[in-house]
């Protein structure tokens, strides 16, 4: 009878995780390492400022439609071989995005690269979780967790940092050595199951295409609203009624189906639904408080891409400072006093931020950054415990998807509604800072006589952006509040340690 992964030799088990967690770092630095370079990728290939988002957008798209698939992928294919033709396509892929000579050709280079690379990350934190028992098992979400926000954190004044000293080809070409590296080690060591090409028999193939609908019209809609005024421009209104659409019939496909192409019984589970929730809401703090410090120092200081990483750094060395601790409480504690602690301190972080002025830099940003990389280790291990530690193995990998797609989800959806709020918000600051500086004010007419009229409305400009963010981080932080009076409908949560012993 053929051993369980558990019962591997440590170091081979250890070695194994280690170079898969690579692959996944790499799928996921690859979302945001763009996102500094994006004009001169698009001046690269002499194209249009405002079609360049598309890069980022098409990787992001396609890489969220994947992940809910790699679950029965691996099942019928075995992971180390879905794991090995996800790392050798997305080699390839990153080659081929590194010589694109055309926005078009880019654009699909980079959904192909997302597509392969969506594979590579649920399929980690399921294997964790079947390589490792007992207190071991509690580091999985830790180190994956850590993982998983420090590669979005980085990403940005990474790119940044080599567009300035090579090129932005080698955004893409940096993944070359490593993926290299990957696609042989693992079929040589990752014997961790057996494929099983029999799931494959009966499965509902109609799904696929009405589940990428559904995401991928989701995705695009929440990129290009705040751009386009959301429902008010046509296209984002017909994408959006697809979306819905098709959403309506996957679900209604995945539970009536006797064979699923995506397991969404598990979601009946109310610990694992409650799980998806808190990841759903992690997922959010995680993306959006990367995306708005950064966009503050750029548009408000007019930080550079390596000030900004050097200032984002800190929440780096907070969660590893974080990491061992929120393992090893997490054997020791229900998971629901680590979540109200988590979200508490991630809210306590925002409101910090909430009185933010045009001045702050890396200095007023340090203990709102410590506070958050601290929490988030206190969020991420007890909503994956919930989620993937009480799953029994036929259903981990499907458990693994949806538990990574929903904190994607997140993530997409905050970045959307703090664009929102941003735009919203800026424009009814400004109106109202204007209307405090009327011709008839006499400081204003002083204002602009020693200023001139450009510097005052700059001046105005500025402050109407400041309040803005700070509206957003407000936001922020009341969401993760808003999500603890969900905890009571939660069972007592045993420590990962009590639940090995139970097994």
């Amino acid at each position: 009878m053929k051993r369980s992964p558990a019962d591997l030799p440590d170091g081979l088990k250890l070695f194994v995780f280690s170079i898969m967690a690579v692959g996944m770092f790499m799928a996921l630095l690859d979302i945001q390492i763009v996102a500094a370079s994006l004009p001169e990728i698009t001046s690269g290939l002499a194209t249009g400022a405002d079609q360049g988002s598309w890069i980022q957008t098409s990787y992001l798209t396609a890489e969220i439609i994947m992940i809910p698939l790699s679950g029965l992928l691996s099942q019928a294919f075995s992971t180390r071989w879905v794991f090995t033709a996800s790392a050798a396509a997305f080699t390839l892929s990153s080659v081929a995005c590194g010589f694109s000579n055309s926005l078009e050709m880019a654009i699909f280079c980079r959904a192909v690269q997302g597509f392969v690379g969506g594979a590579m990350i649920p399929t980690v934190f399921a294997t964790g979780y079947a390589l490792f028992r007992g207190p071991k098992q509690a580091l999985i979400p830790a180190v994956l967790g850590m993982t998983s926000t420090l590669a979005p954190v980085i990403g940005p004044s990474l790119g940044g940092w080599i567009t300035d000293l090579l090129s932005w080809r080698w955004l893409f070409f940096i993944n070359v050595l490593p993926g290299i590296a990957i696609t042989i080690l693992v079929p040589l060591y990752g014997e961790i199951d057996e494929a099983d090409p029999e799931v494959l028999k009966g499965v509902d193939w109609w799904a696929v295409p009405l589940m990428a609908m559904f995401l991928g019209g989701l995705i695009y809609v929440l990129e290009e609203g705040p751009r386009y005024d959301w429902f008010n421009d046509e296209i984002n209104y017909r994408v959006a009624w697809l979306s819905l659409l098709s959403g309506i019939a996957f679900l209604y496909r995945s539970f009536t189906q006797p064979r699923p192409v995506v397991n969404l019984s598990i979601l009946l589970k109310p610990r694992f639904f409650l799980g998806s929730l808190f990841l759903w809401v992690t997922g959010a703090g995680i993306f959006t408080a990367i995306y708005l410090i950064p966009q503050f120092l750029a548009q408000i200081r007019h930080f550079r891409s390596l000030e900004i990483g050097k200032a984002v750094a800190i929440t780096g060395f907070a969660q590893l400072f974080a990491t061992p601790l929120a393992a090893r409480l997490s054997q020791k504690l229900d998971a629901r006093w680590m979540l109200i602690f988590g979200f508490l301190t991630f809210a306590a972080s925002t409101y910090l931020s909430v009185s933010i002025t045009s001045e702050w830099g890396a200095r007023e940003f340090l203990w709102p950054q410590v506070l958050r990389g601290f929490s988030l280790m206190f969020c991420i291990v007890p909503a994956t415990n919930m989620c993937l530690g009480s799953v029994p193995p036929e259903q981990l990998k499907a458990a693994s998807g949806i538990s990574n797609l929903m904190r994607n989800l997140g993530g997409a959806v905050g970045i959307a509604l703090a664009n929102t709020v941003l735009n919203d918000r800026y424009r009814l600051h400004f109106s109202r800072l204007t209307e405090q500086f009327t011709a008839a004010n006499e400081r204003f007419a002083q204002a602009v006589d020693e200023n001139g009229m450009l510097r005052v409305v700059g001046l105005i400009n500025r402050e109407a952006h400041t309040l803005a963010f700070s509206d957003a981080f407000l936001l922020l932080g009341a969401l993760f509040v808003g999500a603890l009076v969900l905890l009571p409908m939660s069972p007592p949560i045993p420590p990962t340690a009590v639940k090995a012993a139970e097994h």
